[in-house]
């Protein structure tokens, strides 16, 4: 591999800009079929494609679950039913400006994993840490409400999909920190099982919310419509994003590969554009804090790693870089 740097961050931009488009994409699909069989079709479609990638790779005994199918299951439905369910409900709710406040939400990842391993691990972030923290958070906070926040929280029909957008990210943060529990096996391997547990998890949910009258079994011709969407959605944000994300971030290292997250929601803004919708002041200026508070501890976390290297190893082993504490 001549230029492990180059390769590298041709990856992770590919399935960050994947990311991108995929909340405008599922937009323009939402009106021909409901979100719910959405991510059915579409997932269905991932886990077959991956489960034969991990068959031909590592064979039969790759499936096993070696006493683990518990948790698997569990971190599969945070990802593969709540992430995906809950995060194409609430845009689909919000309607347009849904596209743009699932992508700001996203990019929200590492800073809320961050707020995670503090509520939970009693690992606290350094100081500057929860300033680029909060300063990701009140940009959020400008881009969901567009500046008006006291109307945007009065009104139920803006703040119950936003919470299920929340949600849904916390899910997917929360899978991801599930890896760590399965040293040992490929990325392949645990996103793959992972993946056919969380979506036959999903299908359950949406056969019986269909049985009892919740939704509708999508038409042929809304199918039809929906295709390229699904295709598109099978293909980058699906397969291409998440191999090439785990590609991508082995050669250049979880940090610097945080750094691409950035290009999600620039991503979202320029093809929401591109479709037609008027962005305002506030949107600019809240992606723009987010996206300076990731940079900002991206290089904060450099700047530990050569000052105080074994914490900032230890760190980063196992989520961000925080705090000691010695109780």
């Amino acid at each position: 591999m001549k230029n492990p740097v180059l390769i590298g961050s041709f990856f992770c931009f590919i399935a960050a800009v994947s990311w991108g488009a995929m909340f405008p994409v599922a937009h323009s699909a939402f009106q021909y079929i409901d979100p719910f069989y959405f991510t059915i079709f579409r997932y269905g479609a991932v886990s077959i494609i991956l489960a034969g990638i991990l068959f031909w790779k590592e064979g039969k005994e790759a499936f096993r679950f070696e006493g683990k199918g518990r948790r698997l299951w569990f971190f599969g439905t945070m990802a593969f039913t709540v992430y995906n369910l809950f995060i194409f409900w609430g845009e689909d709710l919000l309607g347009h400006h849904g596209v743009l406040v699932a992508s700001i939400m996203e990019s929200l990842m590492p800073m809320i994993s961050i707020v995670i391993y503090w509520t939970f691990f009693k690992k606290p972030p350094f100081p500057f840490t929860l300033a680029c923290v909060l300063f990701s958070f009140a940009g959020a906070v400008l881009v969901i409400t567009e500046g008006k926040i006291d109307a945007f929280f009065s009104a139920a029909g803006n703040v119950i999909p936003t919470l299920l957008i929340l949600i849904a990210v916390v899910g997917w943060v929360i899978y991801t920190m599930g890896g760590s529990e399965f040293q040992g096996w490929s990325a392949l391997r645990y996103s793959t099982i992972s993946c056919l547990l969380g979506t036959f998890t999903a299908l359950i949910i949406t056969l019986v919310a269909t049985v009892f009258g919740y939704l509708d079994v999508p038409s042929k011709s809304g199918l039809i419509a929906a295709a390229p969407h699904l295709l598109f959605m099978i293909v980058f944000p699906g397969i291409i994003a998440l191999i090439g994300w785990n590609v991508g971030v082995s050669l250049l290292s979880p940090v610097n590969g945080l750094l691409f997250i950035n290009f999600v929601p620039i991503t979202t803004l320029f093809i929401s554009f591109l479709q037609g919708r008027q962005h305002t002041v506030f949107d600019a200026i809240g992606t723009v804090l987010i996206i300076t508070a990731l940079i900002s501890n991206n290089l904060f976390i450099r700047f530990m790693e050569k000052r105080m290297p074994d914490m900032a190893e230890e760190q980063l082993q196992d989520g961000p870089v925080c705090i000691e504490t010695t109780d």
